[in-house]
């Protein structure tokens, strides 16, 4: 019976991001390379591309001799343990990429082996030569592939290393932009040795991304990583432009008075005020024989209110984006769901357009969900273009209907119904005039439309293309803040925020009001 080792190995630059994968068959008894296959994926996680790098290099060699034994080889420990049947498949995603691996020799004719990474510099060339190509918009071409050469040389010389870690610098930028913990423990994710899943959730404990990398950023909110979900770079979050005026302490007469300065889409009543920088750690890195014992320590926990049990699941993340400006946006005046429902203007349309090339060069968003409103509709349609998505209506993501104000500024609602206006400023059950939504009634709807969405889009990260009210709402049902905190935080026309909801009920605000892209 003929014999062949297969090498495989997959790598996202994002985790979600653009991936890609590699896969090599060679012949056991002497070596020789004989079939080299690798493919851009487009936008998915790492543990995604080495399950279809397992499958490929499977598929390879069955082609060579559908009766041959095969010798597996990968450096990701998760998915030969869940191969090999020593750990649970778990993620729904990776079902059916073990399932179909299973199916391509009969059971018996395959046997796995997990290698240190730099052990598996072929197949991991191949898979950054894949993703290369996808950058560059083609595809991978075996013609044209030097990694069998450049894995014979060594260590790439365009980066370097991670520290601690067998990765070589093909794969150093998917570890730098989020990739798994895995990586940079050889081969042993974080999570796995907990759970059998991927390494995500080690990240959300606080400690453990600072335990595998040596000293990333944390968040002093949450006590995670400073990655951007949107960006997927380690930084402090950028300041807005706009001039900063005083925010709101306290009291109706207060949001009152600096309601009337921001348009009134939304309860725009705060000053914009620059968000903190983000503190990096200087810890020391520690010695790779600690790695794994730390990471797995570390995964125990999750960072929640008493520290609750891990949730060990990747998050789902709503990146949320507020339409571009429409005629009424500069006016400051009330637009609901009640009114003309006004389309961008040529300012709106650009600042869409510029949301678009940001979420573009980032390559995270999996699916683009949109108010049904036509402001919100036509940013998503620009934006959607841009990454070739679709766009899902939801009509609970929609604006609040502000009855008789529609169309009205701050100032002409002051005029013509004080009383209507105080009540409304002062409790959220209060209903502007004419029967319009209170604010008790508008995160009602928003957090069930929330709900039906998390379940649709469980561990992935999708655009929400929305309003000012229904984003704040989220942000704070995320953070348990007041309804009063409305008025205390500014969303300006095309601004990004972002959130990020974990299986166990845990939220964490990871963005807020992201305009950098619109300089």
């Amino acid at each position: 019976m003929r014999e062949f080792i297969v090498e495989a190995d997959g790598g996202s630059r994002g985790n979600p991001g653009p991936a890609g994968y590699g896969a090599v068959v060679s012949d056991a008894a002497t070596g020789e390379t004989l079939r080299e296959t690798a493919e851009y994926l487009g936008v998915a996680t790492n543990n995604v591309a080495e399950y279809r790098g397992l499958v490929a290099g499977l598929r390879a060699a069955r082609e060579l001799d559908p009766a041959a034994a095969v010798h597996v080889r990968m450096d990701s420990k998760l998915v030969i343990e869940q191969m090999s049947g020593r750990w649970k498949i778990k993620h729904p995603d990776m079902k059916p990429l073990a399932a179909e691996a299973a199916r391509v020799f009969p059971p018996g004719r395959v046997t796995y082996e997990w290698i240190p990474r730099d052990r598996n510099k072929h197949a991991d060339r191949l898979a950054n030569e894949a993703m290369d190509a996808g950058a560059r918009g083609g595809q991978w071409s075996e013609a044209e592939s030097t990694a069998e050469l450049e894995a014979a040389a060594g260590p790439r010389t365009v980066a370097a290393p991670v520290p601690g870690s067998g990765a070589t610098a093909g794969t150093a930028a998917s570890l730098v932009t989020g990739g798994t913990a895995e990586a940079a423990v050889t081969g042993e994710t974080a999570e796995a040795a907990v759970t059998g899943e991927t390494a995500e959730a080690a990240v959300t404990g606080g400690t453990a991304e600072a335990a595998v990398t040596g000293g990333t950023a944390a968040s002093p909110v949450t006590g995670e990583t400073a990655a951007s979900p949107v960006t997927g770079e380690t930084a402090a979050a950028p300041s807005t432009a706009e001039t900063a005026e005083a925010p709101v302490t306290g009291g109706t007469a207060e949001a009152a008075a600096t309601a009337e300065r921001h348009e009134a889409e939304g309860p725009d009543a705060s000053a914009e005020t620059p968000t903190a920088g983000t503190p990096t750690s200087g810890a020391p890195a520690p010695v790779p024989e600690a790695r794994a014992e730390a990471d797995t320590r570390a995964a125990g926990t999750v960072a929640a209110p008493g520290w609750a049990p891990a949730d060990m699941g990747a998050p789902a993340t709503f990146v949320l984006l507020r339409h571009g400006e429409t005629p009424l946006t500069p006016q400051k005046r009330f637009s609901g769901s009640g009114g003309t429902d006004p389309a961008l203007s040529a300012a709106g349309r650009e600042q869409a357009e510029r949301a678009a090339a940001l979420l573009a060069r980032r390559g995270t968003i999996e699916a683009v969900v949109s108010s049904p409103l036509a402001r919100t509709r036509e940013t998503a349609g620009i934006v959607a273009a841009r990454l070739g998505l679709d766009v899902s209506v939801e009509d609970g993501l929609r604006e609040t209907d502000f009855g008789a104000w529609e169309g009205l500024t701050f100032a002409e609602v002051r005029e013509r119904h004080p009383d209507d206006l105080d009540a409304w400023l002062a409790s959220p059950d209060a209903e502007p005039t004419g029967g319009g939504e209170s604010f008790a009634a508008t995160a009602a709807r928003i957090a069930a439309a929330r709900d039906k969405l998390l379940a649709a889009y469980a561990g992935r990260t999708v655009l929400l293309v929305t309003h000012v009210t229904p984003i704040k709402t989220l942000v704070r049902l995320a953070l348990g803040a007041p309804p009063e905190s409305l008025f205390r935080m500014e969303l300006s026309a095309a601004s990004l925020s972002v959130v990020a909801y974990y299986a166990d009920g845990n939220a964490s605000v990871r963005l807020l009001n992201d305009t950098s892209h619109l300089r």
